[in-house]
């Protein structure tokens, strides 16, 4: 687990969840760099989870069976998260969408901490 990658995977998606929060509540639609900045952040995961792979095919991480397929889950859900988001507020765009790019910056952080967790012991 790359920390400094974490902290800055947890700040940027934060601050993207609350501008998108922002802009649900003025009533907007989401724009181009809502979209690029969850871009930013899926760029910034699966960084993250490749590293978190790597570390596990050479031995490191979780000693315990179900513990590595929890974190398995997890890089999976992580990884997959901020694309589906994307996608979803493609699909509504209205201010629902912006909300949408909230909600999915939001969990981001979650699932990076508890890979954190999963990862130490």
């Amino acid at each position: 687990m790359i920390g400094v990658l974490a902290v800055a995977i947890y700040v940027l998606s934060l601050a993207l969840a609350a501008w998108a929060f922002v802009e649900f509540f003025r009533h907007r639609e989401p724009t181009r760099p809502l979209f690029q900045g969850l871009g930013a952040v899926g760029v910034l995961v699966l960084v993250q989870v490749v590293a978190l792979a790597v570390g596990l095919a050479r031995g490191n991480g979780p000693e315990a069976g179900g513990e590595i397929v929890t974190l398995i889950g997890y890089m999976l859900t992580a990884l997959l998260l901020p694309p589906a988001g994307a996608v979803l507020a493609r699909m509504e765009p209205t201010r629902w969408g912006s909300l949408l790019i909230g909600s999915a910056a939001v969990i981001v952080p979650v699932l990076i901490l508890r890979l954190g967790q999963i990862w130490n012991g």
